[in-house]
């Protein structure tokens, strides 16, 4: 990397965006850590500055409302400079039996899903116009490839992220900016953790690992090993692709 580049990483005070968070800033970005609990982004930016890296936690953003979204980019510019690298990770995970699902759930689960990163897409990209260069990478799921029961809402909206991931890939392109998907599968978070404390996932994290090709569970530093290199000027004819890292679960 020539010069030192602003990227914006939603929903980095924890797990995978966490992970994502650390591996950017030791690429050399200057990383801004966009995430609802402050708490978990000021603490992601003091570690990640005590390693001497370069990070700035903006907490308290709802990435669901567009006003809490641009006034965080605009401060992000202010204190960093243009945002040409976005990471969409922040995301609302949710289990509920369909007809279960009341309207306020389905937008909810919605808003913060596919929303958020429409939101943060567009307060974005002006820069990345502006610079003849960016890289966007959006987190979904790999519920996305089978689908997943009781997940009806969280799936629709993260698929729909895919095809969001498809069709700016196309439109940007011409302007130097690419934006690929990488659909986790099961990556061991706290989210993970907490689903299997509730019993919903038929089986311990080390019971499904033990099925996975690779056997063993994803690590979020996986999701972020991929996000390092999509994020890359190497990774420039590579847009519009699922980059699946989920251990062989899904091919």
């Amino acid at each position: 990397m020539s010069k030192r580049r602003t990227a914006v990483v939603t929903g980095g005070g924890s797990g995978i965006g966490r992970a994502i968070a650390h591996r950017l800033a030791s690429d050399g970005f200057a990383v801004a850590i966009l995430d609802l609990n402050n708490e978990a982004a000021e603490t992601t930016a003091e570690e990640i500055t005590q390693n001497g890296n370069e990070a700035v936690a903006f907490g308290g953003v709802d990435i669901s409302d567009r006003a809490q979204v641009n006034a965080a980019v605009d401060k992000v510019r202010a204190t960093l400079g243009p945002v040409l690298v976005l990471v969409n990770n922040a995301g609302l995970t949710a289990m509920d039996a369909f007809l279960k699902i009341s309207d306020d759930l389905w937008d909810r689960v919605m808003a913060v899903n596919l929303g958020g990163t429409f939101y943060c897409t567009q307060a974005v990209l002006p820069d990345m116009v502006e610079a003849k260069w960016g890289r966007i990478v959006n987190i979904s799921s790999s519920s996305t490839h089978s689908g997943q029961p009781f997940q009806t809402h969280y799936v629709a909206a993260k698929s729909a992220v895919v095809g969001l991931t498809k069709s700016l890939a196309l439109e940007f392109g011409p302007k130097g900016i690419t934006v690929n998907t990488i659909p986790p599968g099961f990556v061991d978070t706290p989210m993970l953790r907490a689903s299997e404390e509730k019993g919903l996932l038929a089986g311990s994290v080390e019971d499904h690992a033990k099925l996975t090709p690779v056997r063993r569970a994803g690590r979020p530093e996986d999701i972020a090993a991929a996000c390092s290199f999509l994020v890359s000027d190497e990774a420039g004819y590579i847009t519009g692709q699922i980059i699946g890292v989920n251990g062989g679960r899904n091919t």
